[in-house]
């Protein structure tokens, strides 16, 4: 038996299972796991036979829930039953209750985790393969681009359930909000906030009668898991928009005083953002980023000062080079900080705010 499995408490847990939560105990015995914690997340009493024959397993705990609470709570039942209960435990290691992880592939990565505790591994599978189901393949691309650009998290399966967590992060896990799919997702956006790093560990694509026996709905469930991705981006579109109106308001009134005031674009911008760049800090420090230091709000407006410049100027060129009204010119600085937004977006997120979670 590998030795680094001895403290490794398995968390499994499990709604209205059936055949194949019993293939996964075999499996996971037969690798050497002692420790084993299945929750049964109110799947009620049709499904007891299951979970009775799951105790007969040595080394196998079922906690119980009465009702349904969701994946994410089962998961921090059982990480504060292994906090409370198991003083010996080093980690945990998340597994699925449907067969989709092989045995070998959580011991890979609870051997990863003995290599560097320090970091949560993850079981990353490969969606490039052709018998992987459609609806999986297609959510991984656009929760795996979502990720990269709004978070500036590098991840090739954003929704793994076999995730190895060392003893020492468990009571951040317990902090994190989201009671259902939507804590996977929670998880990694808060590792990152708390500067928790990830490794992963490649694993097989297992999709057992094409994935049917999934409870992810990806119609009911894509807002839980998206709508924190989308907090990130929410207050710059709203911000964006106010910039825009208020652009609008300006150039029309200094061009009315003014028709041929050299410097309307610059006073229209700079009014403009004075104001939506106050209403996007306030937005980001309390509802995105939750970081209102002093240090962040200075940063923020250093960026906000060289994009006001950026905008301006490539506005002004822009108008110089295609002669156009005020409308026009409207259009063109959307064009504009459209492109300076995906730009301001990333140092927004990688410097404004990066260094003022928790302190740091």
């Amino acid at each position: 038996m590998n030795d680094f499995v001895k403290n490794i408490t398995v968390v499994l847990p499990s709604y209205k299972p059936d055949e194949k939560l019993i293939a996964v105990l075999t499996g996971l015995t037969e690798k050497g796991f002692q420790d084993i914690v299945v929750i049964n997340d109110g799947s009620g009493s049709d499904f007891d036979p299951v979970f009775e024959k799951a105790k007969t397993f040595p080394g196998v705990t079922v906690l119980v829930h009465e009702v349904n609470k969701g994946k994410g709570r089962a998961m921090k039942t059982a990480f504060a039953y292994c906090l409370e209960n198991r003083p010996n435990c080093t980690g945990v290691i998340t597994v699925d209750g449907d067969n989709q992880h092989h045995p070998d592939d959580i011991l890979a990565c609870c051997e990863k985790l003995s290599q560097d505790p320090n970091y949560v591994i993850l079981g990353a599978r490969d969606f490039s393969q052709d018998d992987v189901p459609p609806r999986s393949k297609m959510g991984n691309v656009i929760t795996r681009n979502i990720f990269r650009f709004a978070c500036g998290i590098k991840i090739t399966d954003t929704q793994t359930g076999l995730r190895a967590i060392s003893r020492q992060h468990l009571p951040l896990m317990l902090e994190i909000q989201g009671e259902r799919y939507e804590y996977e997702t929670n998880m990694l956006l808060e590792m990152k906030a708390n500067y928790v790093e990830f490794k992963e560990v490649t694993i097989r694509t297992i999709y057992i009668d094409d994935n049917d026996s999934s409870h992810f709905n990806p119609l009911r469930d894509s807002f839980k898991i998206y709508k924190i991705i989308f907090a990130f981006i929410a207050s710059s579109i709203i911000s964006c928009i106010l910039d825009l109106i208020l652009f609008y308001i300006f150039i029309s009134i200094l061009s009315h005083f003014q028709p041929d005031g050299k410097f309307n674009i610059v006073l229209a911008t700079g009014i403009a953002r004075l104001c939506s760049s106050f209403c996007n800090y306030t937005l980001n420090r309390k509802k995105v980023f939750k970081s209102g230091s002093s240090s962040s709000l200075v940063r923020y407006y250093i960026l906000c000062v060289a994009q006001f410049a950026a905008s301006a100027g490539l506005v002004s060129l822009a108008s110089l080079i295609i002669p156009v009204g005020n409308f026009g010119k409207t259009i063109i600085k959307a064009i504009v900080d459209t492109l300076l937004f995906l730009l301001s977006y990333q140092i927004q997120r990688e410097w404004v705010f990066k260094n003022d979670k928790n302190g740091r």
